[in-house]
């Protein structure tokens, strides 16, 4: 059954490709963002779809909440501050963006007795981890304003969820990459900056000797993920979800984009630390990922 469905965040990056599948689901779905980071360009190629209506407003105001929940059945909230440098100059604007902001649409979910809520959670809150692959009951370690925040959302919603019966999910999200990442910012994830960097001719930096590894995924499994969320029963009204793939890491100079036949005249630039990879194989719920690993760089 057709649903009416906001999606926080709806101009980024993922929510974009959420808010795309939504439609597709055959869904109604309300963006709300305040543009600071998403653009209404990634919704281009949707303008003028009868069941898509976009605000312009921000999730810390609690009125322009009130209003958009009043017909609403499910809430993605994606909306956020995410850039980790940033974040430590400028630790209460993340705070604002990140916990009040998630507070004030948490509240207004309850009250408008939403059937569904997903958060988009970080797994920066792990920091640097004793365990690989991560479990979700790893300790938390926030080394950034940034990963202290979305991990003060994500508590945030599992008290809503605890204490108010909110039906809620959260998803710990794992360095997201695909179509329409950004490439500018202060900190970037690597395939966006190697992006900016083979569109600007340049060579890729890669930092380090290239033995780190990483776990990314892929944009499609993200919203795979969180679409399936809308209608997951449970006995419990929280759950968090570890959202990455659970295999073999491959590292950068293996995979390679520096050096793969996707960008054939690209070369890798000085090695300063960070071989980063994607790990390739089954997904959280032992799906096959949508793309593989060389199809996705």
């Amino acid at each position: 059954m057709p649903k009416r469905v906001l999606v926080t965040g709806g101009a980024g990056f993922i929510g974009s490709h959420l808010v795309e599948r939504l439609l597709h689901d055959g869904h109604e779905v309300s963006v709300l963002d305040n543009f600071s980071t998403g653009c209404i360009e990634n919704l281009s190629h949707l303008s003028g779809h009868a069941r898509l209506h976009i605000e312009e407003g921000d999730v810390t105001d609690s009125r322009l909440l009130a209003e958009l929940l009043q017909s609403i059945d499910w809430v993605f909230h994606l909306a956020a501050l995410a850039d980790i440098v940033p974040s430590v100059t400028k630790p209460l604007d993340y705070y604002r963006a990140n916990v009040t902001g998630t507070a004030t649409i948490v509240e207004a979910a309850r009250q408008n007795r939403v059937q569904r809520f997903v958060y988009a959670a970080s797994s920066s809150c792990y920091g640097i981890p004793s365990i690989y692959p991560t479990p979700e009951t790893a300790d938390i370690r926030p080394h950034y304003p940034y990963a202290l925040t979305k991990y003060l959302g994500e508590q945030l919603v599992m008290h809503w969820a605890q204490v108010y019966g909110l039906p809620a999910v959260s998803l710990r999200l794992f360095n997201v990459f695909g179509p329409r990442a950004r490439t500018t910012g202060s900190y970037g994830a690597v395939f966006g900056v190697f992006l900016a960097q083979k569109l600007a001719g340049q060579p890729f930096t890669i930092v380090g000797d290239g033995t780190q590894t990483r776990d990314f995924t892929f944009v499609t499994d993200v919203v795979e993920a969180s679409s399936r969320q809308r209608c997951r029963r449970s006995r419990k009204k929280f759950s968090m979800w570890d959202r990455g793939t659970r295999t073999a890491s491959i590292s950068l100079s293996d995979c390679s984009v520096a050096r793969s036949p996707i960008f054939p005249s690209a070369q890798a630039s000085l090695v300063v630390p960070l071989r980063i990879l994607r790990r390739s194989g089954v997904c959280w719920d032992g799906r096959q990922p949508s793309r593989s690993r060389k199809e996705s760089v």
